[in-house]
């Protein structure tokens, strides 16, 4: 009977034991999770600097989801009408304007970041731009929009390209240079393409695919070839060749996604010697990989 009453009283008190041991350790948890959520949080709010809890409140729920770029643009407005776009890195408005669906749809104007000058002013229909104009930071300006037609201009005011965009690629047009001679023609995305800058300098000449470069190409600085080589989506990519001003030699070899990537020789600028003979990986030579 003793025994009996023995075991009686210890079960129970080893359950209650393990329960509080239980309370204990999931409190534990509790709090070092919650100290941990307040570090994340204010670290986030110091490095991005944004009220988070006044993020979450106001703007979370009318966030585009259709926007790529979330991290660095936050949206204020209605889904159907007007609204503005901010950066979340300066706190400054980059756009303000009418919205559908969450895509620009009429007017509207985008603005530089760094000093808050427009950068285009127009309509826009189903997030793209249709009408309107583009400036530099001079204020010129370098694009003319109509019916969602593009005219590119030099700083002389003189047409640098005339057709059509598509997803913000040159697809449909023909292309002048300076003095307004036509240098070449692209269609659906595809042609031979001299890419000039706005004074009017050549700064690449190559195939063109999908609206970018693809293929074989040189790009130039002062009429003289800095990379020759072969282009992946706009991107070095494939063998290439870089120079230095005086016309020598500066890089051979391999490349991926704009990077040197694989085997390479880099040049002495004097004497033309190679100085480096290697793999280079992400664009750095690789000290554990010699050839």
């Amino acid at each position: 009977m003793n025994s009996t009453e023995e075991i009686r009283e210890i079960k129970p008190v080893n359950i209650i034991s393990k329960n509080k041991k239980n309370k204990q350790v999931t409190n534990l948890y509790s709090i070092k999770s919650k100290y941990i959520l307040k570090f994340i949080f204010s670290f986030l709010e110091q490095k991005i600097g944004l009220n988070l809890v006044y993020f979450n409140k106001k703007f979370r729920s009318k966030l585009p989801f259709d926007q790529k770029k979330v991290s660095a643009k936050y949206f204020e407005g209605e889904k159907n009408g007007y609204g503005r776009i901010y950066s979340l890195n300066t706190k400054k408005m980059i756009f303000e304007g009418y919205f559908k669906n969450y895509k620009k749809n009429g007017e509207g104007k985008e603005y530089n970041e760094n000093d808050n000058s427009v950068k285009f002013e127009g309509e826009y229909l189903n997030g793209k731009r249709y009408g309107g104009k583009e400036y530099d930071e001079n204020k010129n300006v370098i694009i003319k929009i109509q019916k969602g037609k593009i005219k590119e201009l030099f700083n002389n005011n003189k047409l640098k390209f005339i057709g059509e965009y598509y997803n913000n690629k040159k697809w449909n047009g023909i292309g002048y240079d300076y003095l307004g001679n036509k240098q070449y023609e692209i269609k659906c995305g595809k042609g031979i393409i001299k890419e000039y800058d706005y004074d009017g300098k050549l700064v690449f000449e190559g195939e063109y695919f999908n609206g970018e470069r693809n293929g074989k190409g040189k790009e130039l600085f002062s009429d003289k070839i800095k990379f020759e080589g072969e282009y992946l989506n706009g991107e070095r990519n494939g063998f290439g060749k870089e120079y230095f001003l005086n016309g020598k030699l500066k890089f051979e070899g391999e490349y991926l996604n704009g990077k040197r990537n694989g085997k390479g020789k880099e040049y002495n600028f004097f004497n033309g010697n190679i100085i480096f003979e290697g793999i280079y990986l992400k664009g750095e030579r690789n000290k554990y990989l010699y050839i």
